[in-house]
């Protein structure tokens, strides 16, 4: 049974510190480098009607795919092929007019050179971006970006840590830059990601959220004070909306109750129109979801009648329906 080696603290949070600086490092000098070649890469990849493929073999293959996804994710048509797999059919996906980003830190991948002289056929742009701009992957490519390191954080300068920090670093400078060139805004970033928090605060309207035809609860501002609060407890929201037709007048609410009890009040001889909030908060069906809880906190409300374009009542809406949908 093999034994667990004895740790020594001091040693691993000074390697853990030595690694971070090796790495912080590495990055302030590649920002320097940043310069006519990334803006190079920058024109062939917002030029082309095609897609931007990234290849990569190894540590640089796990790094291209999260360019690639960093790239898809803000505006830039792109995916990931692994180049061993080009070789056996998958180079099929690649096409004319493509922008093909190869990583290596090397330069001299024996995957990606079996791959160069068909890429080359196919008449891609092919930036390189590699650790060795002097290297064959550099002499064959059309724009070289380099990601070059003056040593590795392992002890041993053998393991990628620091170069792909930078390679990784570059890719997202390249998408940082790319989706500002673009135009690339909140709502098109919410449009890629449909299901994360921001899709649903910058895609998810009141409409899709807010109880409608006969969930809402109503009343006209003759109800008395038993029809009500009968509407209330059997819609279950808490409030009631009070309308003459469609136009609202006003609303009634649990809290509205609380403070007419506090009155000593009689309550059952009122009318809907005498314990009604009147000129309520409304909200649009139109209006995004994050919109209407923002003005539900502002004014410590907890339910919000919907309103059309008309000011007609269509709908109503309460915190945990926004929970629900995970808006707040």
């Amino acid at each position: 049974m093999n034994s667990i080696p004895p740790l020594n603290s001091d040693r691993a949070l000074s390697l853990a510190r030595e690694t971070l600086s090796i790495e912080a490092a590495a990055l302030l000098a590649l920002r320097d480098q940043v310069g006519d070649s990334f803006l190079a890469a920058m024109r062939a990849m917002l030029a082309t009607r095609s897609r931007v493929v990234v290849m990569g073999m190894g540590k640089s293959g796990h790094v291209g795919r999260k360019i690639a996804a960093t790239l898809a994710s803000t505006g830039t048509a792109a995916f990931f092929v692994h180049p061993a797999e080009a070789s056996h059919g998958d180079l099929g996906m690649v096409t004319p007019g493509d922008v093909v980003i190869a990583i290596s830190n090397s330069g001299e991948s024996e995957e990606l050179a079996a791959i160069l002289p068909a890429l080359r056929r196919l008449s891609v742009t092919l930036v390189a971006m590699t650790g060795r701009p002097e290297s064959s992957l550099a002499r064959h490519a059309d724009i070289v970006l380099s990601s070059a390191v003056s040593q590795e954080a392992c002890p041993l300068n053998l393991a990628p840590t620091a170069s792909t920090t930078a390679q990784m670093a570059l890719g997202d400078a390249l998408a940082v830059a790319l989706l500002d060139a673009r135009g690339f805004r909140e709502p098109d970033f919410a449009r890629s990601h449909p299901g994360g928090a921001l899709g649903r605060k910058l895609l998810m309207h009141v409409q899709d959220l807010m109880r409608s035809g006969d969930q809402v609860p109503r009343v006209g501002p003759d109800a008395s004070f038993s029809d009500t609060m009968r509407e209330m407890t059997d819609k279950g929201l808490g409030a009631t909306a009070v309308v003459d037709g469609d136009r609202v007048l006003g609303i009634f609410t649990d809290g509205d109750l609380r403070r007419l009890i506090e009155t000593g009040a009689d309550l059952r001889a009122m009318k809907a129109r005498e314990v009604m909030h009147a000129n309520p908060k409304l909200v649009q069906a139109e209006a995004l979801a994050v919109d209407a809880a923002d003005m539900m906190e502002k004014h410590s409300i907890t339910s919000v009648l919907v309103v059309d374009a008309e000011q007609r009542l269509v709908g109503a809406l309460n915190t945990n329906d926004l929970l629900r949908a995970k808006v707040i």
